[in-house]
Order: structure tokens, then sequence, then C-alpha cells
């Protein structure tokens, strides 16, 4: 069943796209909502002369959103979680905390827009964050434990006492 997009719909397509579903999910579900309608050839027409005439505006959103990924294209991000004795992570880092850390930085970004692979290991990891159809960027995070910089902490403060002390006895 072919059908036009009214809206963007995380992974089948973006707005004003014509795309190839089972039946059932367009009947049931697509139609419904108001986020698809059946590609007639009427309703074909109907959308070329809309994207004839939002072609500026469509630009512009372009544009924003490659103006947003050059912004973000330098951007690492550390994320701190409570890792076992194993380096195993209790849980998962995912798509909503590689949000919040974007959120932190000052760019905001929806979570749904952002792919990340399964993490359950520390380590250092790629998440794409898809801005627009055609603009992605590649974000670069690593997964670091929790309590890791509190335990190497004491032994710095010890390294100096210890050096410390046998100055003062001199």
């Amino acid at each position: 069943m072919e059908l036009i997009l009214k809206e963007d719909v995380i992974g089948l397509g973006y707005k004003n796209d014509i795309v190839n579903v089972k039946s059932g999910y367009g009947r049931n579900y697509l139609i419904p909502t108001g986020k698809a309608v059946i590609a007639s050839p009427s309703a074909r027409k109907v959308l070329a002369e809309n994207l004839r005439q939002q072609a500026v505006k469509l630009a512009k959103i372009k544009a924003d959103a490659e103006a947003k990924a050059a912004s973000m294209a330098n951007v690492a991000l550390t994320i701190e979680t409570k890792v076992s004795a194993t380096g195993t992570i209790y849980g998962s880092v995912n798509a909503l905390q590689i949000a919040d850390a974007l959120a932190k930085l000052g760019h905001e970004v929806d979570r749904k827009l952002i792919k990340v692979a399964d993490v359950k290991a520390v380590g250092a990891y790629t998440a794409v964050v898809r801005l627009h159809k055609e603009v992605s960027v590649e974000i670069p995070f690593t997964v670091v434990a929790e309590n890791a910089p509190v335990e190497a902490a004491p032994a710095v403060e010890e390294a100096p006492a210890a050096v410390e002390a046998p100055a003062e006895e001199a």
C-alpha cells in the first residue's frame, strides 16, 4: 500500500515521502491517526504542488539543520554511569542519556532523533543524530565508571603525603 506521509514517522520516513507499507499498518494506524494519506493520483498532484510552494521553506529547514550539525560536529561526550567490578554497566546507556548530555552542552535534540547501539560496557562509542532526512551528525561518546574518579582521588592524595613525610623528617 502506497501512502504519502503527512508528518515524520520515526523508522518509516519523513513528511511528504511516498512510502510502501503493509496494508494493515496503513489502514489501522497511519491513516486513522492522520500521519498519512493514500497516494492516489490526485493526492500525488497536490503533493507535487505543495512541494513546489514549500521549496524555499524546506531549503531553510535544511540549512538550519546543517548549521546545527556544524555546531555539534566537534562535540565529544563523557557519560558517567554506575559500573560493576567487571566493567559491566548496570542497565545500559541509551538515547535519553545522550540527549541529556547534549542538552547540558546547549544542544537541544529530541531523543527520538538519536540512534545508538546497545551500550552495556565501559568504552568509546558513536551515536548518530539525524537532524534532517539529508543531514546527520555522528557524536562520539565515552562511557566511564561513575566511581572511578573517586577511587583514583585518594591514591593521588596519598602520594603527596608520602612525599611530604620524609621531607618533614629531614
